[in-house]
């Protein structure tokens, strides 16, 4: 077999440095340019249990709910518009649909619904839309908020008649709103089958864990070491094996105590904007080390990656960004966006 190596696409690694103090730092415009997440996982060395003021934060992690076989056609309802849409975030995914196999659906906090389809769907649908940049798929981008999207007005019946009369489009749908919460959802959730989940946390407590400096050690080396310890892999450099090339970075100190800490589901900017305020606390506690770690990881197969940026699978279909945080309010940033055209701002 022979590839064309000339036609692989660039893995970029982009790393901040910054400020707190400096009003104006990227952490906030980062945070909430990721609309989808489904874990965050925390690194917290000289801790061997969590504080009570950061569990505090993870327990207030608002609840999303699960809707089976919910037809897309709904997203589209006058009571859900006014309720949901209308009056503030709305947050909704389709659910086990894969980017490269099947139509995927979201429902984005400024209003715009995204429909990742195929050729076929796309066509039976019958509404405007543009080719993918990456696939042989058409995206279908629409703003519900948009005056010509009224309930009752021409492009509202076009789009309502497509999803109801000719595609039919159905799919298992995660939801979540801010700041409405369920009641703003009663009445979409009451005519089908749903079920409403609370983000799971889970915790380890490490010992005796080997550390490089996070200051002055190589992006990608630390980014490879905070991947192992979150997945539990030994970070000792010998090999057992030839099939194993990864080499952890040299360790400069071991951490007595240290506790991982991840959180999954249907995670909201508003959640991780609050607990890295909670961190910037925590760091300024005394007997403490003096920096700690969040790294945040998008859905796989959302139809959108960053901001409005269309995501794509086949070059690895993650977005993640990790920011490392000192006790002198100063960060960095890493963030790696797969491709130069799906990249954070």
């Amino acid at each position: 077999m022979c590839a064309d190596l000339s036609w692989t696409n660039r893995t970029l690694l982009v790393c901040d440095r910054s400020s707190f103090l400096d009003h104006k730092n990227r952490v906030s415009s980062q945070v909430e340019q990721l609309h989808f997440t489904y874990k965050v996982s925390l690194l917290l060395p000289g801790c061997s249990s969590t504080p009570s003021y950061l569990d505090s934060v993870l327990k207030s992690f608002t609840s999303f709910y699960l809707i089976r076989k919910l037809p897309i056609y709904e997203l589209l309802d006058k009571d859900f518009l006014k309720r949901a849409v209308y009056q503030g975030a709305v947050y909704g995914l389709s659910f086990r649909t894969r980017m490269d196999e099947d139509n995927c659906v979201a429902l984005m906090p400024n209003g715009h619904l995204v429909l990742s389809l195929d050729k076929d769907s796309f066509e039976v649908l019958g509404f405007e839309g543009k080719p993918s940049r990456f696939n042989h798929r058409w995206v279908v981008s629409v703003d519900l908020t948009d005056r010509s999207m009224a309930p009752g007005g021409r492009g509202y019946l076009k789009l309502l008649t497509g999803l109801k009369s000719r595609l039919q489009l159905q799919t298992d749908f995660l939801l979540s709103h801010h700041p409405g919460g369920g009641a703003s959802l009663q009445p979409l959730l009451s005519r089908y089958d749903w079920s409403e989940h609370k983000p799971e946390v889970s915790r380890r407590c490490l010992n005796d864990l080997t550390c490089p400096s996070p200051r002055s050690c190589d992006p990608h080396s630390l980014l490879e070491w905070l991947g192992a310890v979150d997945a539990d892999v030994s970070s000792e450099n010998s090999s057992s094996s030839f099939l194993s090339s990864l080499v952890c970075p040299e360790a400069d100190s071991r951490l007595r105590h240290a506790l991982s800490v991840c959180v999954s589901g249907l995670l909201l900017p508003d959640h991780l904007l609050r607990l890295i305020q909670e961190l910037r606390y925590h760091l300024q506690q005394p007997q403490l080390e003096s920096w700690v770690s969040l790294t945040v990881h998008g859905f796989t197969d959302s139809p959108v990656s960053w901001g409005d940026g269309q995501q794509r699978v086949s070059n690895g279909g993650h977005t993640f960004y990790s920011l490392m945080m000192f006790h002198d309010h100063t960060y960095h940033l890493y963030r790696s966006p797969g491709t130069p055209h799906t990249g954070p701002p």
